[in-house]
């Protein structure tokens, strides 16, 4: 009971950030605005977790959608230890502050807490090393598609580099360190699942 209250307010905050926020300018539905969001992995992931958290709402016991919500945690555990451990200190004083402002501490602090707890204490199905490796395909895929959209896309559709990762052209390092930090996250969710 308790991991479907959980699921079900993921997916409630989540959907009323997309369609209140995302989606609005000036009290006015906006799709540009709304696309211009969902370039952030922030945005992707937390989308991605509510949708697997209203799949475990009603499918509780789906293998795909246990898989699917593990996806989604991890996804959302990345984005939440990239802002406390690299965007905030890059911002310098007052960065977290900025980083956890409105909607964002939903999506930067709250909704990964949810999932996690709800994955790690009440969704316990044990998880083996390749399953938590699957965990990684949010990253692994993200990154190669955010250095083609800021260096390579043409520049009518290019991104600015606004995570930093190819800040002074250390691309290489920050996706290394960013895939080998998204498998450690997957590592500490398996040792979580496996627990007990």
């Amino acid at each position: 009971m308790i991991d479907q209250f959980l699921n079900a307010a993921i997916f409630v905050i989540t959907l009323y950030i997309v369609v209140a926020i995302f989606f609005r300018k000036d009290h006015r539905w906006d799709l540009q605005r709304g696309r211009s969001a969902l370039r952030f992995f922030t945005a992707q992931s937390n989308v991605l977790c509510a949708i697997s958290a209203f799949l475990m709402c009603f499918f509780p016991q789906s293998q795909a959608a246990w898989l699917l919500k593990y996806i989604g945690t991890a996804a959302v555990t990345v984005t939440m230890l990239t802002v406390f451990l690299f965007l905030a200190p890059s911002i310098g004083p007052g960065g977290l502050k900025k980083l956890l402002a409105g909607a964002d501490l939903f999506m930067h602090l709250v909704t990964p807490l949810l999932a996690l707890i709800s994955f790690s204490f009440f969704e316990k199905q044990g998880m083996t090393f390749g399953t938590a490796l699957v965990g990684m395909l949010p990253v692994v895929l993200y990154g190669p598609w955010y250095l083609y959209k800021i260096l390579y896309a043409p520049e009518t559709k290019r991104w600015d580099d606004f995570y930093g990762f190819n800040k002074g052209g250390k691309w290489p390092i920050s996706f290394a360190m960013m895939t080998i930090g998204t498998f450690l996250i997957c590592m500490g969710l398996m040792g979580l699942q496996n627990l007990g």
